[in-house]
């Protein structure tokens, strides 16, 4: 099956609400996100005009200490970039071809600008920080076949990836191999959030693996998929002319810019080597790109435009709500997002952005807020007090990961198996007692279920549950 590149867009520019971003404590010193115009952008803009523009220096307020792992499926990368290589995790090689070189390698440079996007080393005084704020990077090269992607999928599972990001596509509505098809289905039910790139054209049919996160007409239900297809928005927050539009589109983030003479793109790491996508020649960049720039003296950048530079900021904050929340369930993400996506405000889905423009503040704080850790409980006391009863007395905690917000323990079930019979539910209550009658010449065991206000239930006792009973 034929595959392309979400391949940049050339002669597209930004122009965006004037100022520079606020300060937060957790911007790094990278001179994209601070300064002004410093390559030849809008002048009164920064460079990396997008990551105040979506939320980002907000919601790195609210990332936790561990590092999110980001999979990066693509033309491989230049390990040497300074961008890149403080970050990299893994470079795995599923390319049949082996002139194109190893998976640390980007003949072809669309990998290096996708992977920096999401994960640039941040705080290095140089260039741009990607959206993931340290994001480790697995990178996974692949010649676009579906035995590859496959492959790749599979293999980024594996190493622990938070999120993958596929900034590719078919360029037709054939139907995906199985192979794939089960390579998706075993990273979602992993947990793992799949984000695909839509078409780089203003077409319904996004193509493989878009069609298969977003299938036809599942767009405008928030709970339907397995990842997100990702379109491009303007910085005038409108869908780019050259966007897939439609069904199959989850939401938008920012992949170019308002046509505006002083600002060429969306800048990004670029590999030092001479690249494809400046050579030109293929179906899907017949011209050379034009597009490297000197980036304070360091000719290892470039402005590019299209959904494959959106799609790699919507895996980063993915990976980054799952890093904050390891207990979400896998459709929690893919929703939190479209739920918390703005842009124009006030509106829900539509066939130009989706459920709207990434808002990865709204996000973050979502994910922190959404309580999927089941609570705790256990008897402290069972005492007989005559006449057959049992005074029982038990504790409770609702247990949340670090950053995220417990819901509280709303009530509990009181359990009893006797003898050898199964455990049954003699009660529910709010409190953290209770007198209860036992059964005489048979032993009574006795346990509880917390269940919080979010709904998340303690595991139901088992009857030989000894570390938690309190036989009488």
């Amino acid at each position: 099956m034929r595959r392309r590149l979400a391949a940049p867009v050339l002669a597209l520019a930004v122009l965006a609400a004037p100022g520079a971003a606020p300060a937060h404590a957790a911007v790094p010193d990278d001179p994209a996100l601070l300064s002004l115009g410093d390559s030849g952008g809008a002048p009164s803009l920064p460079d990396q005009w997008w990551a105040p523009r979506s939320g980002f220096p907000k919601a790195w307020d609210l990332v936790g200490r561990e590092q999110a792992t980001v999979a990066v499926i693509d033309t491989g990368v230049d390990a040497s970039h300074p961008e890149i290589e403080p970050q990299l995790l893994a470079a795995v090689d599923h390319d049949g071809d082996p002139r194109r070189g190893p998976a640390t390698v980007d003949e072809n440079g669309h990998g290096t600008h996708v992977a920096s996007l999401a994960c640039a080393a941040p705080g290095n005084g140089i260039g741009i920080a990607g959206a993931g704020l340290g994001c480790r990077l697995i990178i996974e090269k692949t010649d676009l076949t579906d035995a590859s992607v496959a492959a790749s999928i599979r293999d980024a599972v594996r190493r622990g990836a938070d999120a993958i990001n596929m900034s590719f596509g078919t360029e037709d509505d054939r139907r995906p191999s199985a192979e794939l098809r089960e390579a998706i289905d075993e990273a979602y039910r992993a947990g793992v959030v799949l984000v695909a790139a839509a078409a780089d054209r203003p077409r319904r049919e996004q193509g493989a693996p878009g069609n298969l996160l977003q299938p036809t007409g599942t767009g405008p239900d928030i709970d339907a998929g397995k990842g997100l297809t990702v379109t491009a928005a303007t910085s005038r927050d409108r869908r780019a002319p050259f966007a897939g539009r439609g069904s199959q589109i989850s939401m938008a983030a920012y992949g170019a810019a308002h046509r505006h003479r002083d600002a060429p793109g969306i800048l990004g790491a670029f590999p030092a080597n001479a690249t494809l996508l400046e050579r030109g020649g293929t179906p899907g960049q017949p011209a050379g790109c034009g597009c490297r720039t000197s980036y304070r003296g360091d000719t290892r950048y470039a402005y590019l435009s299209g959904t494959s530079m959106a799609a790699p900021q919507v895996s980063a904050i993915a990976a980054l709500m799952r890093k904050l929340n390891p207990d979400l369930r896998p459709g929690d993400i893919p929703r939190l997002l479209k739920r918390t996506a703005s842009r124009p405000p006030g509106r829900r889905w539509s066939p130009e952005l989706g459920w709207g423009i990434l808002d990865a503040e709204a996000a973050m704080r979502a994910a922190r807020a959404l309580d999927r850790t089941p609570p705790a409980s256990s008897i402290v006391l069972a005492a007989p007090v005559g006449d057959g009863s049992v005074a029982l007395r038990w504790r409770g905690q609702d247990i949340a990961p670090p950053g995220v917000r417990a819901s509280g323990v709303a009530r509990y079930e009181v359990w009893r198996a006797t003898g050898d019979g199964r455990p049954r539910r003699i009660a529910t209550t709010a409190a953290t007692s209770l007198v209860v009658r036992a059964r005489a010449g048979v032993p009574n065991r006795f346990f509880t279920v917390a269940i919080d206000r979010r709904g998340n239930r303690e595991s139901s006792p088992a009857a030989d549950d000894t570390a938690r009973n309190r036989t009488i």
